[in-house]
């Protein structure tokens, strides 16, 4: 199971970033609190002081095409807002 999916990386996220030591990922939905933390500490070598979690669930969606009305669902993710140590950062600009 890949446990992180990707960063989040908005401007909400990146003042908390600079503000609080807190970044955000979008974690796989089967993943607990605990294996989070083991996947940040292993993939960027920080320290993990706390780790929130929150699932979303997916929103209805509805497009207007010329064959009618189409509805649909988007996909339910779950987030993980992790505080790292003081002290400790995380560079996610780096490689680009």
């Amino acid at each position: 199971m890949d446990i992180l999916v990707k960063p989040i990386v908005t401007e909400k996220m990146t003042a908390q970033m600079e503000d609080d030591n807190r970044y955000g990922f979008i974690v796989d939905k089967r993943a607990n609190k605990i294996q989070v933390k083991n996947a940040v500490e292993e993939m960027y070598g920080v320290t993990v002081a706390s780790v929130n979690t929150m699932v979303y669930s997916g929103k209805k969606r509805s497009r207007y095409t010329k064959g009618g009305i189409i509805h649909g669902k988007t996909k339910a993710v779950k987030k993980a807002i992790v505080t790292l140590a003081e002290g400790d950062t995380i560079d996610f600009y780096s490689n680009i």
